[in-house]
């Protein structure tokens, strides 16, 4: 359809455009506005009937630069140009807009004018701009109703002194969201220390915890102060705190209820001042109905809770983080990588990411790294990800607990079938699959550490 033709188009067509929630405007081949619909006219202040005809530029009077420019561009290259810019409308009020550029063909394939669509930023500024401080000392990003709705309860929690319990699926940014919870706190001049408890043997686990007195054990040739005794007056991270043993469970709960507890091998208590934060990606109320973790202790740690989305439920957020990786990694390699080009977006745009933001880092990294030009195209991504299994339609969403809980239950993470258990042992099965067995692969190729992907195996009993 030529864009004189939009002139003379049915009822139909026209209410079809007015019903968009974006600024829509068709310009011809020399750029003049043919018609635009009832939310620009809105944004501009200019009536479609007096804009009609008028070169664009005096209607949409914006910072984005050259439009003759843009055009050409979008010309040779076929795709779609976008921006982030500002407007000035009839009232001289700034507007910041996000700026799509499009060519419309003939029957022929012949260019035939040019589309503009102008999406309104000025909420999701002024959302930003509530939350900019604390997204930009954390350097957590996210501009999603999901993320500002993390960062309000963030705000809340750095104000306490209370136990906070963080769940979240694997990569979704919970050590981040720790970390900056005691940054903001009253206790950011004094230590944050983490410790995976996942990642250590039982016995060794207590005395990195606890710390040990000289002789406790065969090794024991000097005394170890312990986690706890190091972040006395600030805060102790405890990640994983699903596959804590339950002796080791025992003890933290003591340690949580009377703030002291006996080093290893020792006879005399050692009292404590810290703030717990635990973070996991399980359902703890589901390992405390099948007796592996004390219910107890679940409750005192759930005072309050906090829950990351995962990525596939971040609206918009995904553009986002890819174009800032994209950037830090081009900035990093001394590339002039730009953008991804239109295909390369929409491969990644129907990705699901198992692996969460972790796994999106990786493959911007990886792009960064591969492409030639300077924009990267479908070539220059992971091969994995054009395997039917794992570029498919998102699935269902998880149904996320209440952001914020005083001792209440952690909803299971998903309503899927089998549960989230049966999701990740899926997952590792096809990782595994497809690496020919090979398990730092498998792990890469999840977003997950070694270390990781092995202890999941052993929990399964897939070892």
């Amino acid at each position: 359809m030529k864009p004189e033709s939009l002139l003379h188009v049915s009822p139909v067509f026209s209410e079809l455009l007015n019903a968009i929630p974006h600024g829509i405007a068709f310009l011809d081949t020399n750029l003049c506005i043919v018609v635009m619909n009832r939310f620009l006219e809105v944004m501009t202040g200019y009536g479609n009937a007096e804009a009609r005809g008028v070169y664009s530029e005096f209607i949409l009077r914006s910072n984005l630069g050259n439009k003759n420019q843009m055009c050409r561009e979008v010309l040779e290259s076929g795709e779609s140009v976008s921006k982030d810019g500002n407007i000035i409308n009839r009232q001289r009020k700034k507007i910041p807009v996000h700026f799509t550029l499009s060519c419309l063909h003939d029957e022929q394939g012949q260019a035939a004018g040019f589309i503009i669509v102008l999406e309104d930023m000025s909420v999701l500024k002024s959302v930003e701009s509530k939350h900019q401080g604390l997204a930009q000392e954390t350097g957590i990003l996210g501009h999603s109703p999901q993320m500002a709705k993390v960062f309000e309860l963030m705000s809340v929690l750095a104000r306490t002194d209370a136990a906070v319990l963080i769940t979240g699926e694997t990569g979704t940014g919970k050590d981040m969201i720790a970390e900056a919870l005691h940054e903001s706190s009253q206790r950011a001049r004094q230590p944050f220390i983490k410790v995976n408890c996942g990642a250590l043997p039982e016995a060794l686990l207590e005395s990195e915890l606890f710390g040990h007195v000289k002789g406790a054990f065969t090794g024991a040739v000097t005394e170890t102060v312990g986690m706890f005794r190091l972040a006395h007056k600030g805060t102790i991270f405890l990640t994983e705190i699903g596959d804590l043993s339950l002796p080791l469970q025992v003890k933290l709960l003591s340690v949580l209820d009377d703030q002291e507890f006996f080093p290893v091998g020792g006879s005399k208590k050692v009292k404590v001042d810290v703030r717990i934060i635990a973070a996991t990606h399980c359902s703890l109320r589901q390992e405390v109905q099948q007796g592996h973790f004390r219910e107890d202790l679940f409750y005192r740690l759930n005072v309050l809770h906090l829950h990351m989305p995962p990525l596939r439920e971040r609206e918009g957020d995904i553009r986002l983080l890819l174009d800032h990786f994209l950037r830090q990694f081009s900035g990093k390699l001394g590339r002039g990588i730009t953008s991804f080009t239109r295909k390369a977006m929409d491969v990644l745009s129907h990705y699901h990411y198992p692996g969460n933001v972790r796994e999106l880092r990786n493959i911007a990294e990886y792009s960064a790294n591969i492409c030639q030009g300077k924009k990267v195209g479908t070539k220059d991504l992971p091969q994995y990800l054009f395997q039917s299994s794992e570029v498919s339609p998102r699935p269902a969403a998880i149904s996320a607990p209440p952001l914020v809980s005083a001792r209440e239950e952690v909803q299971p993470m998903t309503k899927m079938a089998g549960g989230w258990t049966a999701i990740e042992k899926e997952m590792m099965v096809d990782a595994l699959r497809k690496t020919g067995g090979n398990r730092s692969k498998a792990a890469d190729l999840l977003g997950w550490g070694r270390t990781t992907l092995w202890r999941k195996l052993k929990k399964y009993e897939m070892a």
